[in-house]
């Protein structure tokens, strides 16, 4: 048997995570793997909020820390470098360590700059304002889109209009600079799979699409931050795939088989093949308690696995 069929054979059995924490299947292997896969992996900075936010690592180690887990892609949040959007020097800096690395900078995720579906007009058009210097930034690092935020929502019609209109502005604005504007469901109404694509098919911007997360799709949630109403969550990622100029594989917590326990990543494979999407998809490992690199490796893994049978 060649290595190629032994491998693929190994995976339908499903001894793929043994293997890959065995001398001799290391990261050379899943290098091999990945040139058949229909997609790259990226890395989402979020993955590793934790230290981040302890000081434990800087944004400007992201890219080295990516290439040492065999990721392609570096997914930036903005919360990391806040102060850092318009200072080119700094930029500057992101791009050599991202080059030097050999990995390509492709969005940054754009938080606590307003809600771009605001109920409060004036709060929702200083929101479109905040979120222009993170475009042009987006631009100077070669990344392809920034991930926006459609909360702020009272009334669902409503919110739906005030939607529109910000994706337009900020769709229209970032044209010339061929930067996408991409809404991850993310909570309240933007996690209801029909309200989303329904702004996307009415936004009517070729550079506006969506980034759809394995796992947001609480809707409601209590004071405890315990999820009280939920969409299902492989309906909204089919509602919202044709739309789709990125994807983020969320997950947090694993079986001992090496699975995510709360999302079948078989499933939402072969619905992410199925649309026809082959850009990046991003590792979202999030987390509390358990060790960040640890658990993103598992999800490169299950990530590959799945890839590779569907």
């Amino acid at each position: 048997m060649d290595r190629r069929k032994f491998i693929a054979n190994t995976l339908q059995a499903g001894t793929f995570v043994a293997m890959s924490a065995t001398p001799g299947f290391g990261m050379k292997n899943l290098n091999f793997m990945q040139k058949d896969l229909f997609f790259k992996i990226s890395l989402a900075q979020w993955s590793f909020h934790n230290v981040l936010r302890a000081g434990k690592m800087d944004n400007l180690d992201f890219p080295v820390k990516a290439r040492s887990l065999d990721c392609e892609g570096l997914e930036y949040v903005n919360q990391f470098f806040m102060d850092k959007a318009m200072d080119k020097k700094y930029l500057t800096e992101m791009n050599n360590r991202a080059n030097s690395e050999g990995v390509k900078n492709v969005l940054i995720m754009i938080d606590q700059e307003g809600q771009l579906a605001d109920a409060d007009s004036k709060k929702r058009l200083q929101a479109i304002e905040n979120h222009r210097k993170w475009i042009d930034a987006a631009h100077f690092l070669g990344c392809h889109a920034i991930r926006v935020n459609l909360g702020g929502g009272v009334e669902k019609t409503e919110a739906n209009k005030a939607a529109i209109d910000s994706l337009q502005k900020l769709a229209d604005f970032s044209a010339g600079s061929n930067i996408n504007i991409l809404v991850e469901n993310h909570g309240g109404f933007s996690s209801n799979g029909t309200w989303l694509a329904n702004i996307m098919k009415n936004v009517e911007r070729k550079n506006c699409g969506t980034l759809p997360d394995f796992g947001n799709f609480c809707i409601k949630k209590n004071k405890n931050r315990e999820c009280l109403e939920e969409y299902d969550k492989y309906k909204g990622i089919a509602q919202i795939l044709p739309f789709a100029k990125g994807v983020s594989a969320k997950a947090s917590e694993f079986d001992s088989a090496g699975n995510e326990k709360n999302i079948d990543y078989l499933k939402m494979m072969k619905l992410v093949k199925e649309s026809g999407y082959e850009g990046f998809i991003g590792i979202e490992f999030s987390t509390s308690s358990a060790s960040e690199e640890e658990g993103i490796k598992m999800t490169r893994d299950l990530l590959i696995r799945a890839g590779s049978q569907v």
